[in-house]
């Protein structure tokens, strides 16, 4: 979903002095006691209510606050969490049980309501919400949107949409619900760990399908931590165990999120044992970070996929020919370890590793460093002389976008520069008007472990985050018969040949697969993070 492709790092000073000094394991507590409250870095969340959460650190908290119908198993499978049963006999009618004896923590029970009343409050389109394309598989989604008839700027409004509410959910008894697709979708069951889907109390409305305008600010979950006090924007979110919690408790008796507007800062904390948990080391301290933190140096695999793309609706980039050859041009290898000292490794597919159905090299020779054949097809495709690449300056990127003109300066002999936007709203902003501001820089972290969640939002025509104008009528046939597959093995040989129409059609140039690459402080333990760049909060405990 649009604003979820950004790893969201923020720039500037970060606000250390009124921070919370970190107390994992410190202070007076016991190594290993339950009452150890642990502090891990974030930048400040866009939002917190579920259906509005669409990027890493919204989601980092929330995955405290909330606990999710399915996790995944080490195979990336879907397994009930929430959930006591999935079930469906056609991909298209689906019954889900919830497990009895959870509460939210006002102490209201979890019930069917909760998750109807949630899915139709971000289903619906007058809402806004960031999150309302996940219900959209749902039957009569459709109908509870609308459209302006002359945009957001002009006069006029959009109509009252036909419906509030889907008429695919359906209430069985407190404890069960079914959800009838618009079409079969074996992966649905896959789909339900993502934030959107989590439920919400009946104290988050102020009446029905209308939430309450404060309610993210001490928002109300079902997960193994509570919110303590409210969200001190620019500085933290605490949230400490919810006793009743029925599930697994954590090993840490709280979590202060410490939010930081510049990694650096944050690892000067941890280096110092102030933070005790730092989820992206920055590029200009890989280097040190192994002599600096020793095996508090941490990597995991991660879902990130970091690319390149072309406004595709611009003349100069509208050739397939001009795209191929600029990846040719590009020496992801040599942009790896120099600027990411070898802490990413080279994308040359249009889905990450991690998902099932994922080919290595499926873009074949576009992919592959050659500059001599880069300059003559560019040339004979009649490529532009002089070209920008916009980023995001507050996500760390300068750097390799000025490496990666370097080398399209030398090897295609054009002029290039990086341009950035202060923030990632800034450049989507720019985007969602078709602003001329060239080639731009993307990221995706997938929702949820499957191929269709790379494919549809980012290359289908009308895909959530297809910021580029991509439309290939047979890659979106090919997609749409992959969802509507009878099972997970069919969608991905209709996926996969989708993939392969990206490959002549070029519309991002693959760049980076990423990982995790994290620290942690002398005061805590077992910290692990997750594809979704997410801390483990049940693991982590006070070393």
């Amino acid at each position: 979903m649009r604003g979820k492709t950004a790893i969201k790092i923020s720039a500037g000073l970060a606000a250390t002095a009124l921070l919370v000094t970190a107390c994992g394991g410190g202070g007076d507590d016991e190594a290993g006691a339950s009452n150890a409250v642990v502090s891990i870095e974030v930048a400040e969340p866009q939002y917190l209510l579920p259906s509005n959460t669409n990027e890493t650190s919204g989601s980092q908290v929330l995955a405290a606050l909330f606990t999710p119908l399915v996790d995944y198993d080490a195979d990336n499978k879907p397994v009930e969490v929430a959930a006591e049963s999935i079930n469906t006999t056609d991909n298209v009618t689906w019954t889900i049980k919830l497990k009895d004896g959870y509460t939210f923590h006002n102490g209201e029970k979890v019930t069917a309501d909760s998750y109807i009343n949630a899915w139709n409050y971000g289903s619906y389109g007058p809402n806004g919400q960031n999150n309302s394309y996940f219900w959209e598989k749902i039957e009569g989604w459709a109908d509870m949107q609308s459209e302006d008839p002359d945009g957001e700027e002009g006069p006029q409004k959009a109509p009252e949409p036909k419906a509030k509410t889907l008429t695919g959910l359906a209430k069985v008894d407190d404890l069960t619900f079914t959800v009838k697709l618009s079409a079969a979708f074996s992966e649905f069951k896959t789909m339900l760990g993502y934030t959107a889907f989590y439920p919400l109390p009946a104290a988050a409305f102020a009446s029905e399908g209308v939430v309450k305008e404060d309610f993210q600010e001490a928002i109300i979950g079902n997960g193994p931590f509570k919110m303590k006090g409210t969200w001190q924007h620019d500085s933290q979110i605490e949230v400490e165990q919810y006793a009743e919690y029925p599930g697994e408790k954590p090993k840490v008796q709280g979590v202060i999120f410490k939010i930081y507007q510049a990694l650096p800062a944050a690892y000067a904390d941890l280096a110092a044992d102030n933070l005790d948990v730092l989820k992206q080391i920055p590029t200009e301290n890989i280097s040190s970070a192994e002599a600096d933190l020793g095996d508090r140096f941490k990597k995991s695999a991660a879902s990130t996929f970091q690319f390149v793309a072309f406004p595709t609706y611009q003349q100069e980039f509208s050739k397939p020919e001009v795209r191929r050859a600029i990846s040719q041009a590009i020496n992801r290898d040599e942009i790896i370890t120099s600027v990411f000292k070898g802490s990413q490794t080279a994308a040359r597919s249009f889905v990450s590793p991690v998902v099932a159905g994922y080919r290595e090299d499926t873009c074949g020779q576009y992919c592959v460093f050659d500059a001599a054949k880069a300059k003559s097809e560019y040339d004979a495709a009649g490529g532009p002389k002089q070209i920008t690449i916009t980023y995001n300056g507050d996500g760390g990127h300068k750097d390799w976008v000025d490496a990666t003109c370097n080398q399209l300066k030398t090897n295609l002999g054009i002029e290039c520069t990086g341009v950035a936007e202060p923030k990632f709203a800034d450049l989507l902003t720019k985007l969602d008007d078709k602003q001329p501001i060239g080639m731009f820089r993307m990221g995706w972290v997938m929702d949820y472990p499957s191929m269709e969640n790379y494919l549809g939002p980012i290359y289908t025509t009308d895909g959530s985050s297809n910021y580029y104008g991509y439309s290939n009528k047979q890659f979106d046939a090919l997609y749409k018969e992959g969802v509507s597959a009878a099972t997970p093995e069919e969608a991905i040989a209709k996926y996969q040949a989708a993939e392969d129409l990206l490959v002549q059609d070029m519309p991002v140039i693959p760049l980076r697969f990423g990982q995790n690459n994290f620290g942690h402080s002398t005061k805590v333990k077992n910290v692990e993070m997750d594809l979704f760049n997410r801390v483990n909060l049940i693991k982590i405990e006070a070393a």
